[in-house]
């Protein structure tokens, strides 16, 4: 399934990697999120950090009429304020694929699937 979007011009259609690589772009960027964790932990592994070419497994894309939502599967730093990190990553995401895809985002929910202890904090 691939995100459509309808223009003047016609039709654009979008695959979900490429949506799931500008979410985890984006994801990557944020202070306190260690890394992309999957969807499907019981399958795939708890506490597997996906790698970026991956991202596509900690990311569900939904097309709702002419907006997109997205659910996202992190994990967090030790320490970190998870709501923090939640409300930067749900705001980045927005940002992101408004200004890149040029659709509106409509939802973004972040699942927080674990934490792991940073090696820099003490």
């Amino acid at each position: 399934m691939a995100v459509t979007i309808n223009t003047k011009h016609g039709q654009i259609e979008i695959s979900n990697s490429t949506v799931a690589s500008i979410v985890g772009g984006a994801a990557s960027d944020i202070y306190g999120i260690v890394g992309m964790a999957s969807k499907n932990q019981l399958r795939d592994g708890v506490n597997t950090i996906l790698k970026r070419e991956d991202f596509s497994r900690g990311v569900v894309i939904h097309q709702e009429e002419n907006k997109l939502a997205v659910d996202v599967y992190i994990i967090v730093g030790y320490g970190i304020k998870i709501s923090e990190v939640a409300k930067n990553l749900k705001e980045k995401v927005k940002y992101n694929l408004e200004t890149m895809l040029g659709t509106p985002a409509g939802t973004v929910n972040v699942y927080v699937q674990g934490i792991k202890v940073l090696d820099d904090i003490k």
